[in-house]
């Protein structure tokens, strides 16, 4: 029986191979990853994930290797020196900006903001880097096409929030511009959903109550008092259903003709009170 356990034993060398290949191949592993770049690649994406803080994660960790994998091919076929067509710092900056809504974090809102101005002013090694005023109203029109807002509607706006072509743009200056425009964007589209609660459906609302409606919209941002964008919807969300309906009880009661307000036109006014209350720039 004695000689049958020394037999299962394994030899004194066997130990150290056993060792080697229950041990050896994640240091194996380890060593290939390092040497490849991933643990590195790996550590760099989840620090910006959490810089992020994107509401979809996942896809934004999709969209950052998409993206480092073309920041590469285009540094292989430029000899090293990654250069920063306009096209691809617009799309990158802009694709940090749709990553984390304003009001969920202000630290992942604000260093998405400083990504997507990092990512613009990112010229390569030959140009000096920076952000100047072409670059920044691009992306402000490209950030309201991205959510189909009407040009016509925007364009009162990027008019007292953008730069001449030539000047350079702060990051405070940037910030508060895109800021702004993501503010109007969501004004918007409370506003279309006001303008679908009082047209039921028939796409066209009369134009006493829209009037109506607008001016006390008016009238609560102005007696609020705001200072900044972010608190426009917050003087909004005073309007509740009981005011309001006064408000359309009062326009009803005039005994003048019925006319018909479209929605363009309902979220044309409606933008106008928000742009009278933004402060220019400069």
């Amino acid at each position: 029986m004695a000689g049958n356990e020394k037999r299962r034993l394994p030899p004194a060398s066997e130990p150290g191979r056993l060792a080697a290949s229950s041990n050896g191949a994640p240091e194996a592993e380890a060593a290939f990853l390092l040497q490849a770049g991933v643990s590195d690649m790996v550590r760099g994406a989840l620090l910006k994930l959490l810089e992020a803080r994107p509401e979809e994660p996942v896809e934004f960790l999709a969209g950052y290797f998409e993206r480092l994998m073309q920041s590469g091919a285009e540094g292989r076929a430029d000899g090293g020196d990654p250069p920063r067509p306009l096209h691809w710092r617009l799309d990158r900056a802009l694709w940090y900006l749709r990553l984390a809504h304003h009001s969920h974090s202000r630290t992942a809102f604000s260093n998405n903001v400083s990504m997507a101005y990092d990512s613009l002013s990112a010229c390569g090694r030959r140009k000096k880097p920076g952000v100047n005023g072409k670059l920044y109203s691009e992306l402000l029109k490209m950030l309201f096409r991205d959510r189909g807002a009407a040009e016509e509607i925007v364009a009162p706006l990027l008019q007292k929030i953008t730069c001449r072509d030539h000047e350079a743009v702060p990051f405070d200056v940037f910030r508060y511009g895109v800021l702004t425009c993501l503010v109007l964007l969501e004004f918007l589209a409370k506003a279309s959903a006001l303008y679908e609660a009082l047209d039921s459906g028939s796409g066209v609302a009369d134009q006493r109550v829209c009037l109506a409606v607008l001016s006390t919209l008016e009238e609560v941002l102005r007696t609020s008092g705001v200072s900044s964008p972010i608190r426009y919807l917050e003087a909004g969300s005073k309007l509740g259903p009981d005011y309001l309906a006064l408000a359309m009880d009062r326009a009803l009661a005039d005994r003048k003709p019925s006319v018909a307000m479209k929605k363009e036109e309902f979220l044309k006014k409606a933008s106008a009170i928000f742009v009278a209350k933004v402060k220019p720039i400069g």
